[in-house]
């Protein structure tokens, strides 16, 4: 159904069943699956979070200063989205890492024609570093990387939720699951899929999003096939 597509994979994804860091049995899997799709002809944009080695509001909670804190984040980003690198090629899929933070020894910069070019090439294209700026989230890096290289539909793969609901699932096992929301929705209700200002972003430049969960084999796939999962997040 589509033929580019931005995989948005929160960090907190790439830990598996354990508290912290990177198991590297969850990320091959998760290799696995965009595999998958990669092997459809789809071509393929992953912009990867660090929530499982660092938050950026945590560390300014506890009076760190929030650039700083930010920065590192993006540092956890690079590690995460060099994990997910290595998984791919070892299943022997072409991919390219594009860091906005300057780390040449490890990833090349980001370059919108280039990535562009590495994904008609048929690479998958891993977005790292997030912004390159503080104060804003992967969720905003992974919108505006999708604008940028034309994505027709942004993939929001959860660990362990099926999509958006009216509360926190799990403490309330009365929440509702929607099947499909609006942008100004999400922002009139602050439902927490994501950031304003990438809910913002996605409004205005017309960008569609489907909210799912990544722990279930085959969503991904599933997804890019145009069947029915978890919550799709629309213009209006």
């Amino acid at each position: 159904m589509y033929k580019r597509i931005l995989l948005k994979l929160s960090g907190e994804a790439l830990r598996g069943d354990t508290d912290f860091g990177i198991d590297p049995k969850t990320v091959l899997e998760i290799a696995k699956q965009i595999k998958d799709v990669h092997d459809l002809g789809v071509e393929v944009g992953i912009v990867v979070g660090g929530g499982n080695i660092w938050r950026g509001k945590t560390a300014e909670g506890l009076g760190m200063d929030r650039a700083q804190a930010d920065y590192m984040g993006m540092l956890a980003t690079i590690m995460n989205g060099l994990a997910v690198q290595d998984s791919l090629e070892h299943l022997g899929v072409p991919t390219r890492a594009m860091t906005a933070l300057p780390i040449n020894q490890v990833a090349e910069p980001y370059i919108r024609r280039r990535a562009i070019r590495h994904l008609e090439k048929g690479r998958v294209c891993i977005f790292v570093g997030g912004l390159g700026s503080p104060y804003f989230s992967t969720d905003t890096a992974c919108v505006l990387r999708a604008t940028e290289i034309g994505a027709e539909i942004v993939l929001m793969a959860k660990n362990g939720t099926e999509g958006v609901y009216d509360s926190d699932p799990r403490k309330n096992p009365n929440a509702k699951l929607y099947d499909s929301l609006t942008f100004s929705e999400i922002l009139a209700k602050n439902l927490a899929v994501m950031d304003s200002t990438a809910a913002s972003l996605c409004k205005d430049n017309k960008l569609n999003i489907i909210v799912f969960n990544m722990n279930s084999k085959g969503n991904i796939v599933k997804a890019v096939k145009g069947e029915k999962i978890g919550t799709l997040v629309k213009v209006e």
